[in-house]
């Protein structure tokens, strides 16, 4: 069974917004998740613009392997955010479990990458543990 997390990109500017997650969403599709969508709040009411702001900057990614795409996913975004065009802070939200990540030191990303992670296992979110083989 599939899992999916929600990315928000935290950033005022709508239109880099806009650029940065199509550039962070190519860059989880290649790391070979299921799927990377743009999270919508349905149709646009008549008569506006027809972009909903506040879900430019979500991507919703569904994933098989919970634990190792949860660390492969986390990896990315940090590459992404360390690079001159990567957002401020983004958000990564699974299930009840919401991690931060933001211009914290690396050790203390680090930390909270643990905690995150850990909270996960321990809510079932991240998928039953991995079974050692019976002799």
């Amino acid at each position: 069974m599939g899992r999916q997390m929600t990315i928000t990109i935290l950033d005022p500017d709508v239109e880099r917004l806009e650029e940065l997650s199509s550039v962070l969403r190519r860059e989880l599709l290649d790391l070979g998740v299921d799927d990377v969508e743009r999270a919508s709040a349905g149709e646009a009411p008549a008569g506006t613009r027809g972009v909903d702001v506040a879900a430019i900057g979500v991507l919703l990614v569904a994933f098989q392997e919970p634990l190792v795409a949860v660390t492969a996913i986390v990896g990315v975004i940090r590459g992404w955010m360390s690079s001159a065009r990567g957002a401020r802070a983004v958000e990564l939200t699974i299930g009840d479990q919401t991690l931060k990540i933001d211009s914290a030191s690396r050790e203390q990303q680090d930390r909270l990458i643990d905690e995150f992670v850990a909270a996960l296992r321990g809510s079932g979110e991240a998928g039953p543990p991995a079974s050692s083989p019976v002799s």
